[in-house]
């Protein structure tokens, strides 16, 4: 099956565009398209999301129920967003856009010897922009298996984008919901082994000649939901050399039950949660996919990966999103003299962190 204008593969040879696929559909196929080790999947564009709003003739209700709402008024936000994501999920997607998904679907599993679990991830138009980050107020879904399952949430991420947490930010910072789209991503789960973030920068200062990356075992929701405490490790952008550390309590980890078809958590034993959940090489690998990434978008990127358990040394580690830095990135960078190798450290040493990456969601 080829790319068409509902469906978008990562690999499909088509350029990549912000208001069809989302800040993060549009990032996973620039980086593909950039050689880059990323799961295979589809991106359900924003033009399905917008036929079927059409169809459902709900898109000036929707706009009516959102006029004059005050964002202070929390108890009315959440009864509008219940609302509103109780609409979306009870009309019926068009025939004609279902059977394109479904073939979508059957097209990425023919690429497996058996069929695989899948991620449904929301990539919405307005998200991880460089003044913006929508990052977590969407839904994304794990380990789902069947085309059924997918369909379904599917929709589900289409209605998240009306939870109350997006609604709110968007008033707050006076975006309007006028033009607003959603595409999804369906994309091959990774059986993450170990898995976190790293960020081309020092978020505690934006210091840009430091890497810091943040691991913990397993698939990495506990480490951006902040359900762990990951390792920290930070790294000089050059040398790559280990300036700190800091071993994590990783106490529990994701992982998937083949028996049950979902993840599980599971308490992970002293011995692991008393050493680095990386060992030296994943470390510097790690660290130089967040440099090739940030090189490639000529800026401080904020990278998810994973480690595969079925893929072999060398080959097991995996690009799962890559979004520009938002909270210093924002902010004139400023070269000092401790600049070293063409980096140079960002900002002023005062400036203070507002967004560890341990409290995002994927």
């Amino acid at each position: 099956m080829e790319s068409n204008e509902y469906i978008q593969f990562f690999d499909g040879g088509i350029e990549p565009a912000l208001e069809n696929l989302g800040g993060k559909g549009a990032s996973l196929v620039t980086m593909t398209s950039a050689g880059m080790p990323v799961p295979p999947g589809f991106v359900v564009t924003t033009a399905q999301f917008d036929a079927f709003m059409e169809e459902a003739g709900i898109t000036r209700h929707i706009h009516q129920l959102l006029a004059d709402l005050d964002p202070e008024d929390m108890g009315q936000v959440d009864k509008v967003s219940s609302a509103i994501r109780e609409d979306i999920c009870s009309r019926p997607v068009p025939q004609a856009m279902r059977e394109l998904t479904v073939g979508a679907y059957e097209s990425l599993m023919s690429r497996f010897e058996a069929p695989v679990p899948v991620a449904v991830r929301s990539s919405a138009t307005a998200e991880d922009l460089p003044d913006a980050s929508f990052a977590g107020q969407q839904d994304t879904y794990l380990w789902l298996d069947g085309v059924k399952a997918v369909t379904e949430h599917i929709r589900q991420c289409w209605a998240s984008l009306f939870t109350s947490r997006a609604i709110i930010y968007r008033l707050k910072n006076n975006i309007p919901n006028e033009g607003l789209s959603m595409a999804v991503v369906v994309q091959k789960m990774v059986n993450a082994r170990v898995s976190g973030v790293a960020i081309t920068m020092d978020p505690t200062n934006g210091d840009r000649s430091k890497i810091t990356i943040d691991s913990s075992y397993g698939v990495g929701e506990m480490v951006v939901s902040g359900q762990v405490t990951p390792d920290n490790i930070k790294l000089d952008k050059v040398t790559l050399t280990v300036i700190t550390e800091h071993l994590g309590d990783k106490h529990a980890e994701l992982v998937p039950d083949a028996v049950a078809g979902r993840l599980v958590e599971r308490e992970v034993d002293a011995e692991r949660r008393g050493r680095r959940s990386l060992t030296d090489a994943e470390l510097t690998a790690v660290a130089q996919m967040a440099k090739r990434a940030e090189k490639h978008y000529k800026c401080p990127q904020d990278i998810e990966w994973a480690l595969d358990a079925d893929l072999p040394d060398g080959e097991n580690l995996l690009l799962l999103q890559s979004r520009p830095e938002t909270v210093h990135s924002s902010k004139p960078a400023v070269p000092t003299a401790a600049s070293t190798g063409g980096y140079f450290s960002g900002l002023s040493p005062s400036t203070v962190a507002t967004a560890p990456a341990a409290t995002r969601k994927v």
